[in-house]
């Protein structure tokens, strides 16, 4: 068995890769503010409250540029402005789980969770791979966890490196899969709920060919995951070899409790997306409950209260470098917000699209999405940007705006898992020892290939009028 030591690290490869990649893009992101004029739409405060573009109120340039200082500065002034909340909930969030998962693998629960799974499901492993990554897809699709998930990715990769696989199956496995069922937006909260929302579409109308689109997308990550396993497996023509598994009562009363407390916690997340009232208090309940089972199950496996706070403290540490990957992704948005183009892009965007065919329309609107997630990874954030442009345009050539709210739910998903703005991939990447270009080069082909499928699912609505 591959372990890692000492719990969860950021490795240091990961993170140079990391920290050159978003550097690049930042300098990139600066260079477009003196390229590009300022320029902004006119905005309103609609029915709930919030601030979205006025459709009529037309687009204006105006005068602008961003300081150097503050673009390089960026990185810590983008706690200073709207929507910070969300960007320290996670960076407390994963020193959560870097202390957790420290403690955890250093009272040996951890290796013994892991031994026995694999022993039980070791010899129907691809059963258990199809189990999992359906689990993840459900938890994306139905309730729009993405972020929450984190915190069972290094456990997935642990254990796919203890069947004989590899660290990015295991990301393929978890992260990917609960990406492909968030963008697949069944009833997604954060995105399919907030746009049909603000286009004034009752909430999770049109289900049918999101349900349809989220087998399909199933259905092509088992069958790229499946091919790549089963490579892993007859390389060299040795198949893997498991250690044998000794029971210990100590240890399992252990990961009853903590099976138990995370189940509660993930039963909670579950019922968020029948309880309006707990969809912004998600992140934060994930991250106490997991709090909670840590602590417990390590002391009923038989930690010293001492040892364990030491422990914590130990991950809380190793995880520190992470936090510095996060906000330097957050400052790509701030660059754009605050040398006043991101309005201008859009402008742009929109008047590309006057000259194109309905049908392409429909694709067009699927790029644009998916080239703002690149700066704004948040869905509802993005929801509130685009949808009031995109509505009006989808009137003006005759589209059905359920068709553009699921080219938006598209958009906003799968690149979530591919662009190294997210800082849950940049997180997921560093716990779990792959660097990004590893990473790029295992899952671009089934992006690819995704692109392809839900291309042709767009296409397939347009042509029988799904409304």
């Amino acid at each position: 068995m591959e372990e890692k030591k000492g719990g969860l690290n950021v490795s240091a490869k990961s993170f140079l890769t990391a920290i050159i990649v978003i550097l690049i893009l930042m300098v990139l992101t600066y260079a477009l503010t003196f390229v590009i004029p300022a320029g902004e739409y006119a905005r309103i405060i609609d029915e709930s409250g919030n601030t979205v573009i006025d459709p009529e109120g037309g687009f204006n340039y105006k005068e602008g540029n961003l300081p150097f200082w503050k673009w390089i500065l960026s990185p810590l002034l983008v706690l200073t402005v709207d929507g910070s909340g969300m960007v320290i909930a996670i960076i407390a969030f994963l020193l959560v789980v870097g202390g957790v998962f420290t403690a955890l693998d250093e009272c040996g629960l951890m290796k013994y969770m892991l031994s026995r799974i694999v022993n039980k499901f070791g010899n129907a492993k691809y059963k258990l791979l199809c189990v999992i990554s359906f689990f993840f897809m459900v938890m994306g699709a139905f309730v729009g966890s993405f972020e929450e998930c984190v915190p069972l990715v290094p456990i997935v990769v642990a254990l796919s490196v203890n069947l004989g696989w590899d660290r990015e199956t295991g990301l393929a496995m978890s992260l990917l899969s609960v990406g492909c069922g968030f963008a697949s937006g069944v009833c997604n909260p954060f995105t399919v709920g907030v746009a049909q929302s603000l286009a004034g579409l009752p909430m999770f109308s049109g289900i049918w060919l999101r349900i349809l689109s989220f087998f399909l997308i199933y259905l092509l990550l088992i069958f790229f995951l499946l091919r790549n396993v089963k490579k892993l497996d007859n390389r060299d023509g040795k198949k893997a070899v498991f250690e044998i598994f000794e029971k210990n009562e100590k240890m399992d009363k252990g990961l009853i409790c903590f099976a138990s407390i995370l189940g509660a916690g993930i039963l909670t997340v579950l019922l968020s997306g029948f309880i309006k009232e707990l969809q912004d208090l998600t992140m934060i309940i994930v991250a106490v409950m997991f709090l909670l089972a840590g602590i417990v199950s390590a002391l009923v496996s038989g930690m010293k209260g001492k040892a364990l706070l030491k422990s914590f403290i130990k991950g809380v540490i190793s995880i520190l470098p992470a936090v510095l990957l996060i906000l330097m992704a957050s400052s790509i948005k701030y660059i754009l917000t605050e040398g006043m183009i991101l309005d201008t892009l859009l402008f742009y965007a929109v008047n590309a699209v006057s000259t194109l065919p309905k049908w392409c329309i429909v694709l067009f609107i699927y790029l644009v999405v998916l080239v703002m997630n690149f700066f704004i990874s948040s869905g509802s954030a993005k929801a509130f940007l685009l949808i009031p442009l995109i509505t009006p345009l989808a009137q003006l050539f005759s589209i059905a705006p359920q068709l553009c709210i699921l080219a938006f739910a598209y958009g906003d998903g799968f690149s979530n898992v591919f662009y190294p703005t997210n800082a849950a991939l940049l997180i997921a990447l560093g716990l779990a020892d792959v660097s990004y270009g590893k990473w790029v080069k295992y899952s671009y082909k089934f992006q690819l290939l995704n692109l392809a499928l839900t291309s042709l699912v767009l296409l397939f609505g347009f042509f029988i009028g799904y409304c």
